[in-house]
């Protein structure tokens, strides 16, 4: 931001590219004015410039048109159907890492990934070049990770799957993005409870003490393009199947993992229909090839919300239930299980066929919440902080009459928790009571909305109201 008559004397206008330098760093920004707070020989800057940049007030900076990066020339290319070589792919990527292009320029890059679609070369490329450009972790012994595509509401199954696997002696790095459509992301869930933003050296001595992790990727420099682009996929709320596959694996195989699960839900209100899922499957294991990977790719129905809380607190709570073995919601555990059973077969820490059975022992015995503490522990937190974290405001839905539920809507609860104020109001959410196939009496409740302001609870409570037969389909 300069002040107007300097934008006129400099010939610059609103919306213009603009390259700011100090000493060798530089950054391309976009150009606003404002008249009364800036004085004609003055520039201001947003923290994330400011930081960047590494500027105190009274620095002075280098202010200059900046040329167009070609880049956007191929993103509109892309955008008419090219198909794009490593080059020009390797270009895009780069430039959205040395900051070249806006959030605007990377919201069509995604715009065109998701219209147009990408070949299976095209999302090699786009992979190694996310690789490339950022930093990388190495650890000895078996390295194991999983991803779950998302889009199912309460589906926090990867704090248990880390416990059990870590439990068992594998390594387990679990970096996570943060919610992008969903109530909650597992960086979202930890939160509540633990830091989940460390630097690479403090992720090593969490791994060597406790041999796992839940952290927030996007602190880690991992991939960091793909954190941008996420961003921006969290404003227009969507990803491609393109972009899905880039994202996980550049992640995966930047984090050192080598032998990855990768869980797609499928269903009725999930992001993929079977077919879908089948054909993302299809093309993860493609991959698998390309980047010689230990990987497997596992469906599992996705017709409604896993657990009973959906929102952090609520979604940690129930993590909590399951690795202490107290009221554990069965769909969550159930599926936790079977995906840690897939990664110690993998490995071959269990036999074919056995690995649920190991995972259930290991849950069992008590040595899964030893673990899940010691993480936590290492990651300076601890469970008791629950106990400060609650709603202002909440909101009971009752049943108007007897009723059998045919289908919870995960796309709908997953907008309701969002209203409600989730993730960024960790105590904002949704319990629910009751699941498809339950039998539910007049003046039951059905589910509670939390919210910490009356505000979001009234916006969540109308959304509900406008749309109660499609959040939830009875016979």
């Amino acid at each position: 931001m300069i002040h107007g008559d300097t934008a006129k004397k400099l010939s610059f206008h609103v919306g213009q590219r603009i390259l700011i330098s100090r000493k060798k760093k530089k950054l391309i920004c976009v150009l606003n004015t404002m008249e009364h707070i800036i004085q004609k020989n003055e520039i201001a800057v947003s923290h994330e410039i400011s930081d960047i940049l590494k500027l105190k007030p009274g620095n002075v900076v280098d202010v200059e048109i900046a040329e167009k990066p070609r880049s956007i020339d191929l993103i509109k290319e892309k955008l008419n159907g090219k198909k794009l070589n490593k080059d020009e792919i390797f270009e895009i990527i780069q430039n959205i890492a040395n900051n070249s292009l806006t959030e605007v320029e990377v919201a069509f890059f995604v715009s065109a990934i998701l219209e147009k679609g990408m070949s299976l070369e095209e999302t090699k490329y786009l992979t190694q070049a996310m690789v490339e450009t950022g930093n990388h972790l190495h650890f000895k012994g078996v390295v194991v990770d999983k991803h779950s595509i998302g889009g199912i509401a309460g589906n926090r199954t990867t704090p248990i799957v880390v416990s059990i696997c870590a439990a068992a002696g594998l390594i387990f790095p679990k970096t996570s993005s943060r919610a992008i459509t969903s109530a909650a992301g597992t960086a979202d869930v930890i939160e509540t409870i633990a830091r989940v933003d460390f630097s690479i050296d403090d992720i090593k001595k969490i791994i060597k003490k406790t041999n796992g992790c839940f952290v927030w990727g996007g602190s880690l420099g991992l991939a960091p393009v793909d954190d941008k682009i996420i961003r921006v996929e969290k404003i227009v709320n969507a990803d491609s199947s393109s972009q899905v596959i880039a994202s996980i694996l550049s992640k995966k195989i930047s984090a050192g993992s080598k032998h990855i699960l990768i869980d797609i839900p499928y269903g009725k209100s999930a992001k993929f229909s079977e077919r879908e899922a089948l054909l993302l499957k299809k093309r993860f294991l493609q991959m698998k090839t390309v980047f010689k990977l230990d990987l497997d790719v596992v469906l599992t129905k996705g017709d409604e919300p896993i657990g009973n809380g959906i929102g952090p607190v609520l979604e940690i709570k129930d993590v909590i239930k399951v690795l202490t073995r107290n009221n554990s919601p069965k769909d969550l555990e159930e599926k936790s299980l079977f995906l840690s059973g897939k990664i110690l077969e993998m490995v071959n820490k269990a036999r074919p066929g056995k690995g649920v059975a190991m995972a259930r022992s290991i849950l069992e015995s008590g040595a899964a919440y030893k673990k899940f503490l010691e993480i936590i522990h290492a990651q300076k937190g601890n469970v008791n902080l629950l106990d400060s974290l609650c709603s202002n405001a909440a909101y009971d839905i009752k049943s108007r009459k007897k009723i059998k539920i045919k289908h919870l809507n995960n796309k709908l609860f997953n907008t309701l928790a969002r209203l409600a104020g989730c993730p960024e109001d960790k105590a904002s959410g949704i319990y629910l009571y009751k699941k498809k196939g339950n039998d539910v009496d007049k003046g039951e409740t059905i589910f509670t909305i939390y919210a910490v302001s009356k505000e979001k609870l009234r916006h969540a409570i109308n959304f509900f109201r406008k749309n109660e037969r499609k959040i939830i389909e009875i016979y």
